[in-house]
């Protein structure tokens, strides 16, 4: 089971449009993608199921730039995000503002093709975990708290999301070992006892 208390962030490349609309300049594009199968290292992957943000949109949810809360694009609760989920994925549509330098500098970013990727940062509440035959590793987050949605420069794992499925994997090895040390010690037990 993954650790609940590790604030963790998703990231992709993405189709990302900065467009201009009624004198206003927005940001859209998908901020996660159902199905796609993200991979974290070596035999360890992860998807994001459709039921992930079911429940979670209601929250007071942020828009980032690079997960920096100095940052902020938009709010939901401001009525300057908005997030919507359909059969792709988690869509989002930043309404920026004028004043705010940092915001126009982004936009246009993204307008001349600069910065293309979005990440949400999030914590799991619900996952599967399945382990193929081959020691590979599949992890479904099926249900999320989403904190803040990002436009991000660089896309991929962060180190510390990386960092805390590995120690869900090692926790996991740590339990595999122990079952079948106590197998093996229940079974010999048994077979004592038939001589």
């Amino acid at each position: 089971m993954s650790d609940r208390g590790t604030r963790q962030a998703r990231s992709l490349s993405t189709q990302y449009r900065a467009i201009e609309e009624d004198g206003k300049k927005i940001i859209e594009g998908y901020f996660a993608v159902f199905g796609s199968v993200y991979q974290l290292w070596p035999g360890a992957t992860e998807s994001v199921a459709e039921t992930a943000f079911d429940g979670a949109l209601a929250d007071d949810i942020r828009a980032l730039t690079d997960h920096e809360t100095r940052l902020v694009l938009g709010r939901n609760k401001a009525g300057t995000l908005e997030l919507r989920v359909d059969s792709r994925g988690l869509w989002g549509r930043i309404e920026l503002n004028p004043s705010d330098q940092d915001a126009m500098n982004l936009y246009a970013r993204v307008e001349r093709g600069d910065v293309d990727q979005c990440s949400f940062g999030f914590d799991i509440l619900d996952e599967d975990v399945r382990y193929g035959d081959d020691g590979s590793v599949h992890w479904t987050i099926k249900s999320v708290k989403l904190y803040e949605v990002s436009v991000v420069t660089f896309p991929a794992y962060v180190d510390t999301s990386v960092q805390a499925r590995k120690k869900d994997f090692e926790q996991i090895q740590v339990r595999k070992t122990q079952e079948t040390q106590n197998w093996k010690a229940r079974t010999k037990e048994r077979l004592s006892k038939w001589h």
